[in-house]
């Protein structure tokens, strides 16, 4: 049995308040390197100006809700990385989304290095899945998590141990999605096919996010049925 000792590099890790899987990835980074230093937080949250004010060897993004400050990066001595829940042909926001939307036949977690833009940096590591045509957000999301915290254990270990990290052939193959791209497939209007409209409802509905129906300027709640 090989026992791991703790790493000596610092690490600033930046994660999803309230959040399991971003809890279990901060205990983790705890227990194999000696100095961490972390913030979580929610949509609308201020990163820090302390944290902006860190400086030390590695910073890991997991499900942050933060744009990493190209000032911040510049402070990571040996890499900043994000894992991102979506396979490069997903970046930006929504990814799922528009993953569902575009009738995917496959999806998956992307490690990456951060950059200045929003995942554009040099990629990792990529781990894929199947999508199956009766997959809804639910679904995807569950199987993105998981394999996402498999790579995260997977990176995370090479760090810890002061291991080369991966160098991937795979690269980003769009512009990132933006906040007005995905607030449009919410919409659904009278003109709209079937097909589009089908596309729209499975790519959207979760919980409390539905789709809405837009006829003449008036905004109606989609309840779902045919």
């Amino acid at each position: 049995m090989t026992i791991m000792t703790q790493s000596t590099s610092s690490l600033l890790f930046l994660g999803k308040a309230d959040d399991l899987d971003c809890a279990r990835a901060l205990e983790y980074c705890q227990q194999h390197f000696s100095h961490v230093t972390y913030c979580l937080g929610k949509w609308g949250d201020p990163l820090p100006e302390d944290i902006r004010n860190w400086e030390g060897d590695y910073i890991i993004s997991y499900l942050s809700r933060w744009v990493v400050p190209e000032s911040l990066l510049n402070r990571a001595k040996i890499a900043a990385i994000n894992f991102h829940p979506a396979s490069p042909e997903y970046p930006g926001i929504g990814c799922n989304n528009f993953a569902l939307y575009e009738d995917a036949k496959e999806y998956g977690s992307t490690c990456h290095h951060m950059a200045g833009k929003v995942d554009t940096g040099r990629i990792i590591k990529v781990r894929r899945f199947p999508v199956h045509p009766e997959d809804g957000v639910e679904e995807i999301l569950q199987r993105t998590y998981e394999n996402q915290m498999a790579l995260f254990l997977e990176i995370a270990q090479l760090m810890a141990e002061g291991k080369e990290l991966p160098v991937s052939t795979e690269t980003w193959t769009r512009p990132p999605f933006s906040r007005k791209q995905f607030d449009e497939l919410f919409r659904i209007t009278p003109d709209m096919s079937a097909d589009e409209v089908r596309r729209r409802v499975r790519a959207i509905s979760y919980k409390q996010w539905q789709p809405y129906v837009e006829i003449h300027g008036y905004r109606f709640e989609y309840v779902g049925g045919k």
